[in-house]
Parts: structure tokens; C-alpha cells; sequence
């Protein structure tokens, strides 16, 4: 793996930390603003998930669909076949929570998990990978 591929792998996780970090961030000081918390979580594990392809040279089109971003990574790893109800959940969050005319009834248990998800699957990820990227400790705050 060319030192370039690797730059770009950890430039797309930290995007994704900024996600999970506004995320998490909004949810201790804003929690009434639920939808963008879970906006942010589905923002985050699309680009974990991106950097994962990109990291074993996967093709992809760029696109918001988590659920098929994760069935190409299965394809070759099925450790990631025990997320696909995880991914689901925030496929929902994608687009149905950005707009007035969508309604979604976000309870504090699903938000949580959102970001629970969020950060197992960058666990997950950077572990395969092999590569330690530090975070804001925001994230971790309960």
C-alpha cells in the first residue's frame, strides 16, 4: 500500500471524527436537535466505510447508501455481515431527517446508538487497518 493511499485512508477517517464529533458534540450541548445528531452518525460511518474501501481498493460510486457501501466490503470480509441492521438503522438517517417534510421520531435510545454505531464501526475499521488516528475525546464524553 503506497504511503498516498494510506494518507488519503486516514484523511477520510478524520472527516468521518469530524462527523462523530459534531454529532456527539451537539447531543451534550443541543440535544433537542436529535436530527442532526443522527445525521452526523450516518455522515461518519459513510466515510469509515469509504476509507475502508478505498484502504482494499475497492471501486465504488460516491454515494450517501451505506447499506450498499457495506455489502461490497462483505463481499470480501463477512466479519462486517454482524452491522448490517446497525447500517440500516442509519440509512434512514441520510436523507428522511434533513428536510420538514420527513418525520422521524428519534427517541434519546435510538440517538444514542446512532452514535454507539458510529464509533464501534470506526473501531472495527481502524483496527482492521491497523492504524491508530486519535480523536477528540468529545467523542467518548457521556
Amino acid at each position: 500500500m503506497s504511503e498516498k493511499t494510506i494518507e488519503i485512508v486516514k484523511q477520510w477517517i478524520i472527516k468521518g471524527d469530524h462527523d462523530l464529533g459534531t454529532a456527539k458534540v451537539t447531543y451534550l450541548h443541543i440535544p433537542e436537535y436529535l436530527d442532526t445528531v443522527t445525521f452526523h452518525c450516518q455522515q461518519a460511518v459513510e466515510k469509515y466505510l469509504k476509507a475502508y474501501l478505498i484502504y482494499n481498493s475497492v471501486t465504488f460510486r460516491f454515494t450517501h447508501d451505506l447499506i450498499y457501501l457495506l455489502e461490497l466490503i462483505v463481499t470480501d470480509d463477512t466479519e462486517f455481515e454482524n452491522y448490517l441492521d446497525s447500517v440500516t438503522e442509519l440509512q434512514s438517517y441520510a436523507v428522511e431527517v434533513r428536510y420538514p417534510n420527513e418525520t422521524i421520531f428519534l427517541s434519546k435510545d435510538k440517538v444514542e446508538n446512532a452514535i454507539k454505531i458510529a464509533k464501534d464501526i470506526r473501531t472495527l475499521i481502524t483496527r482492521k487497518i491497523g492504524i491508530t488516528i486519535d480523536y477528540n475525546k468529545i467523542i467518548d464524553e457521556e
